[in-house]
């Protein structure tokens, strides 16, 4: 049986009664997702893209709905918004099956068809004229928005918008977001750990190729959108690893604080955010800032011993400070560290709440998708500074919080010569897989 067939059995006149009252919207939509869960299996993606297109926009082109009667039965039994709903179940069915094969062009094409829809006869009836004002709709809405999210290349440019760079994050918040299809959350969080898994391999190679002249001719795509000047944060950053480094200190301070009340907690967790951390004046600023909210956080249970669950809440709460607080605005600490030029240190702070606590960082990067969003509508030249803290920030994951080990090694005198100097570009940076 092909795909063809077993879309002719669902638009079969006998089985969808439009008179029928057996026929309730649950059973309709599950007749519906139950055929794209069968062909997505059993089928190439291009004839299952046929067959979608086949149901829910070939029937533009017909005079009268009475021809396709479950698309007919599907307008009489849903609001705007359930439609909505029908459409983008089945549009994630197909993605989250196409995300695990990653066959993305179909993923282009499936979200491409809607923009695409065909000019109806002016001889329509109302029924099809309905119809076609749902679909319109649909592609005007918040579910179409996010459903070109998914609209994954596989590749880096600065063509479009400048949020598009950034779409993992934007994923992120989709996966963890319980009120979308589960189809939604499984490809969104697939095409999340694609993206990143690519960036990773990317960095690592593109750091490896830029610092050999044998192959300069064939140099890896640089990821980030800092250009060469990505090197030399890299070694910055990774200046820092070693005794001292910010995963070591975590280790030790994650020690030392055991057993602690939350309220000596809350103390020890302030000096450790703040060791070796900016210019003494920003130190003292944000300190303040932090001390005076978490001060009155949980004061209740400030007798209680730490433990996993609190280390949590707390370090939650301290990225809401440093982010979005409200849900809404970015926070006044944020504004502060990013927009006066100091996000490599607002960057390392978060750093360290994720090494204490790692459970966190999912927190973290929907935070960092709400500041996209907040910030979505602004050019990009007028968002410089947030996309110089997120690319900041994508580099530092990468570097500590990732599966790849960055060290620096030295340069043989030869290459010194060539280089011409002896501080940090003295220095190579070495990657390889964590054992």
């Amino acid at each position: 049986m092909t795909a063809n067939t077993l879309l002719s059995n669902l638009l079969d006149q006998k089985i969808i009664r439009l008179s029928s009252q057996e026929i309730n919207l649950p059973i309709l939509q599950d007749k519906i997702y139950s055929f794209f869960m069968e062909v997505v299996n059993l089928y190439p993606p291009e004839n299952v893209l046929h067959e979608f297109k086949r149901l829910f926009v070939g029937c533009l082109l017909v005079d009268n709905l009475n021809h396709v009667p479950i698309i007919k039965k599907l307008l009489l039994l849903t609001d705007e918004q359930e439609f909505h709903n029908t459409i983008k179940r089945c549009c994630y069915i197909l993605i989250n099956n196409w995300a695990t094969k990653r066959k993305y062009q179909y993923v282009r094409e499936l979200i491409d068809l809607f923009s695409q829809l065909p000019e109806s006869s002016d001889n329509i009836s109302k029924n099809t004229l309905l119809y076609r004002q749902r679909l319109n709709n649909f592609v005007g809405s918040q579910d179409y928005q996010e459903l070109k999210i998914f609209n994954y290349k596989n590749e880096y440019n600065n063509q479009g918008h400048w949020s598009d760079r950034y779409a993992a994050y934007l994923l992120v918040a989709q996966s963890l977001d319980t009120s979308k299809p589960k189809e939604q959350q499984e490809a969104a969080i697939k095409i999340y750990r694609q993206m990143k898994d690519k960036y990773k391999f990317d960095l690592a190679m593109y750091i490896a190729r830029s610092q050999s002249e044998a192959s300069s001719s064939t140099r890896y795509t640089n990821p980030s959108i800092l250009g060469d000047n990505v090197l030399y944060l890299i070694k910055k950053i990774v200046a820092k690893k070693g005794k001292f480094s910010h995963d070591n200190l975590a280790n030790i301070f994650l020690k030392q604080t055991d057993n602690q009340t939350l309220l000596n907690f809350k103390i020890s967790l302030q000096k450790y955010l703040f060791l070796s951390v900016g210019s003494q004046e920003l130190v003292v600023v944000l300190r303040k800032s932090l001390r005076e909210k978490l001060d009155v956080w949980k004061t209740e249970i400030d007798a209680e011993i730490i433990n996993k669950n609190l280390l949590l809440r707390i370090c939650n709460k301290l990225i809401d400070y440093l982010t979005i607080e409200n849900r809404h605005e970015p926070s006044e600490l944020f504004n502060l560290l990013v927009s006066q030029g100091h996000p490599l240190t607002l960057v390392i702070i978060l750093l360290k709440i994720i090494l204490i606590s790692p459970y966190s960082r999912s927190h973290l990067e929907t935070r960092i998708a709400a500041l996209i969003n907040y910030y979505q509508h602004q050019s990009e030249e007028e968002c410089k500074w947030i996309i110089y803290f997120i690319e900041v920030f994508n580099i530092t994951f990468a570097i500590y919080a990732e599966n790849v080990d960055y060290n620096l090694l030295k340069m043989t005198a030869e290459e010194l010569d060539n280089q011409g100097g002896n501080n940090i570009n003295s220095y190579r940076v070495f990657s390889q897989i964590k054992q």
